[in-house]
């Protein structure tokens, strides 16, 4: 595909900032999808405007248009009215408008409806003339994730322009499998994702996409498990007493569950095959000794072994747990080590060394244990969570030094066994799925934003008791098109409200990392009360002191990421309490919201959210952006996620290796997806 560049209008800074978003060529612009859409609605009455909507109304302008200097801002006001009331409107530095908006004329304004003093009123609205209002009306209008510098304007007209220059895709799915899964045309479907005519059009759309998403996604696995079917593990173990020894001297009893799954790992890790099993169970169910039994069992028959955590502090977080489980236990065969991307180059060299060697047998760290100077030495096991799936890329990298390992993959996410059968094809699943005794359930409300100043004495109450709060909002900053808190806005807001010996402070994706480890590691250590953060804390870090979690906007989320963010808090001792915090009134939310206030089970909570999807809920509602998918979602996209599946074994079946003409555009598609993966699997 062309780079950038070749689009009119697209100079050297232009091409920077799209780079920033991951867009180098026409390719990834047509494939850079809308993050929602604005739908232009039938203008509503004054009478029936709600505060915190966007709604269009047809009104006629009564007074004239006054224009105050605050600080530097020129706000611009005039008051509208229909025949059901009046409505004060205000602009920010657009002193023209007085030229425009002449008493008695008659306009559609469009925008957000706020209150102030007691009063509605409507904020920087769009103004059109009713004519040209009629034109976009039930119109749904892209709206893009954007950097600092870069319009959502400057998105559309290129895209206009990249479609309109004809980019065509080679469609690789038969007619067959087009009509059989209702399927629409793949150019098709990658104009209307970004220029939908209407709704069906938009829901055809992106069912296409989801499908091909989900499609070479069960392509990649399937052939990955065939090759890890045919792998001899080359580690033989045999079971040891000192893991026996460690579940006999804990300080709490295993569960039925957690026993059951320990066999499990321990059978495969003495078998003849490779080991490829997922481990899924809960936030706290304990999946995390399991692992370290793993590991311990591994080093005791003379291997390495690896475990692979998403984030720096969560990496020193087990690496502690690790240390402290072996100095209790008196272990001295187990050599841990900790290596991540903030090592220094002195200590990266000495901890190579010590790796290569096999002097450290237990190596813990983040995605640093997969550069290609890390030597190890006969590596047995890998250990990863579900952030990182490990394609044939990472488990080449990962036997560099001889023969592939047996690899675990921990899951807190509850997905029905029905989708994750799919999901992780390449796994045996096991399930943990009971909590351990001594864990106190966590308290729950859903409440509307009128709860807040209660909200926030709770929390100050429970910060003088010495504990500690998560808020999470759906935003970093303010976003154009965008309702709902952010995070930079809401910590200044709090530290307002709260008295300034309470520390607060705010965490996000777009931070370096050495400044987020930062931050986690302070309010790991207690020296931060309150942290306002995005959903990057939800793989977060364990810290048994916090036990408030408040969720604002809690209708933007999906119900098994709320799950997985109150597993953040009731880690220790203490009662732990979760706030959701709902920003619109609407039935559907509250009844969602109404499954997470009953139960604290995932599994009943990922079941019960499959129920209540339809294919309209795709606005606004991500589940965490498990396994990557840019638009599926496997909750509520089970339907597509299963005819992918069949689709996929399908194809296989014929044409096990996608040798045949008819599949070569699928193939370099795949290829393109696997980033020459397939190479390595000998296709």
């Amino acid at each position: 595909m062309p780079p950038l560049h070749t689009l009119k209008g697209v100079g050297p800074k232009t091409e920077a900032l799209f780079a920033r978003l991951g867009i180098i060529d026409t390719d990834s612009l047509i494939h850079y999808y809308p993050r929602t859409y604005d739908i232009y609605e039938a203008p509503a009455e004054i009478r029936f405007l709600e505060e915190s909507t966007v709604a269009a109304i047809t009104a006629t302008v009564t007074t004239g248009v006054y224009i105050n200097k605050v600080r530097n801002l020129q706000v611009v006001t005039t008051t509208v009215a229909d025949q059901t009331g009046r409505l004060p409107v205000t602009w920010f530095n657009m002193p023209y408008l007085r030229s425009t908006l002449k008493k008695g004329s008659v306009f559609v304004l469009r925008g957000r409806i706020t209150r102030k003093q007691g009063k509605l009123q409507m904020e920087h609205p769009e103004i059109f003339t009713p004519a040209a209002y009629e034109e976009i009306l039930h119109s749904l209008q892209p709206i893009y994730a954007l950097t600092s510098g870069l319009s959502n304007k400057t998105i559309v007209k290129l895209l206009h322009q990249a479609l309109e220059d004809g980019y065509l895709y080679q469609e690789y799915l038969s007619q067959e499998y087009r009509e059989r899964y209702h399927l629409a045309d793949c150019n098709f479907a990658l104009s209307a994702i970004h220029f939908p005519k209407n709704m069906q059009e938009l829901i055809a759309a992106r069912r296409r996409l989801v499908f091909d998403e989900f499609l070479l996604f069960i392509l990649a696995v399937r052939l990955l498990k065939e090759k890890t079917e045919s792998t001899v593990n080359t580690f033989p173990m045999h079971t040891v007493w000192t893991t026996e020894e460690i579940i006999e001297n804990l300080p709490y009893a295993l569960t039925k569950a957690q026993q059951n799954v320990w066999h499990e790992i321990e059978r495969d890790l003495s078998g003849y095959g490779l080991m490829s099993r997922l481990v899924q169970g809960d936030v706290g169910s304990g999946k995390t000794i399991l692992a370290f039994l793993a590991m311990i069992m591994t080093a005791e028959n003379g291997y390495q072994a690896v475990l692979m955590a998403p984030t720096e502090v969560l990496a020193r977080q087990h690496f502690q747990a690790m240390e402290k489980l072996l100095k209790e236990q008196e272990i001295d065969f187990c050599h841990p080590l900790l290596l991540t991307g903030s090592d220094t180059a002195r200590e990266k060299r000495e901890k190579y060394a010590q790796i290569a060697s096999k002097e450290a047998n237990i190596v813990i760290g983040t995605h640093a244990l997969i550069q290609e100077k890390v030597q190890y030495n006969q590596l047995a096991l890998v250990i990863t969570d579900e952030q990182h799936r490990f394609g044939v890329k990472q488990r080449e990298a990962l036997t560099t030094m001889g023969n592939p390992p047996n690899v675990l993959v921990m899951s807190a996410t509850p997905i029905p066994r029905t989708l994750a059968i799919i999901i992780y094809g390449d796994l045996d699943i096991s399930v943990i799925d009971e909590l351990p005794a001594q864990r106190l359930p966590v308290k729950n409300c859903v409440v509307d934003t009128s709860y807040r100043p209660k909200a926030y004495a709770f929390m100050e109450q429970q910060i003088r008791q010495g504990r500690q709060v998560y808020v999470i909002c759906p935003m970093v900053e303010e976003s154009e098109g965008m309702d709902g808190e952010n995070v930079l806005d809401y910590t200044a807001k709090l530290q307002q409200i709260f008295p300034s010996d309470i520390k607060i402070a705010f965490l996000h994706g777009k931070m370096h990392s050495r400044e987020k480890n930062k931050i986690m590691e302070s309010f790991a250590a207690g020296e931060i009360q309150i942290l306002v953060s995005t959903t990057v804390i939800e793989v977060g870090v364990n810290v048994p002191n916090a036990t408030v979690m408040m969720v604002e906007n809690a209708e933007r989320f999906g119900l098994a990421q709320l799950h997985q963010l109150r597993g953040r808090v009731g880690r220790g001792e203490h009662q732990s309490y979760c706030i959701f915090m709902q920003g619109n009134k609407e039935k559907e939310t509250s009844k969602r919201l109404e499954i997470l206030n009953k139960s604290n089970d995932g599994f009943y909570i990922a079941e019960e959210d499959l129920k209540l999807r339809g294919p309209g809920d795709f606005f606004g509602i991500r589940q965490s952006g498990l396994l990557e998918f840019k638009l599926g979602d496997i909750y509520q996209d089970g339907d597509i996620l299963k005819a992918a599946s069949e689709t996929a074994a399908q194809i296989l079946e014929l044409d096990e290796n996608l040798s045949l003409e008819q599949n070569e555009i699928l193939k370099q598609r795949l290829k393109a997806y696997m980033q020459e993966d397939l190479e390595n699997l000998g296709i």
